[in-house]
């Protein structure tokens, strides 16, 4: 019989990661798998025992292609014809850099609470400052990790 990890044992990290210049869709992938646990051994589908993940420079983030101006992201308002769109660049410029990452990684993660619950552990802010310093998150330098992951325009 496999033993469950229990909700006492699990110790949650806190991870940061600078998205400067840095491939949207990749990022969202590695985050997502931090988020639900997947890069530890004590992984179960339904046990929340992922980290948390600190983003900082969110507004430098790249895409690929001509992703940026013709990829296209749907909302429905609930009335009839109420569809919305918006590509990332809209999204840019009305300073919402982070709703572009958020979505990439909400889609990456199952659907159900606890994919609402680990995705609040996604912290996501503009520039190099954030107020997690005090729990000493990890540095991961995402760009080392595979030269495809960094987009130099």
């Amino acid at each position: 019989m496999t033993p469950f990890a229990k909700k006492k044992d699990i110790k949650k990290n806190w991870y940061i990661i600078n998205a400067a210049n840095i491939a949207v869709g990749r990022l969202a992938s590695y985050i997502s798998k931090i988020l639900r646990g997947k890069n530890k051994a004590t992984f179960n589908p339904h046990i929340d025992n992922g980290d948390f993940v600190v983003v900082t420079n969110i507004e430098k983030i790249k895409f690929s292609g001509k992703k940026l101006k013709e990829k296209k992201y749907f909302r429905h308002t609930g009335h009839p014809g109420g569809i919305k769109e918006i590509t990332p660049l809209g999204l840019k410029e009305k300073n919402k850099s982070h709703e572009i990452l958020k979505l990439a990684v909400k889609r990456m993660l199952p659907g159900g609470p606890l994919a609402k619950k680990q995705l609040t552990k996604l912290k996501i802010y503009s520039g190099d400052k954030h107020p997690h310093e005090i729990q000493k998150p990890k540095t991961i330098h995402f760009e080392k990790i595979n030269k495809k992951n960094l987009i130099i325009n």
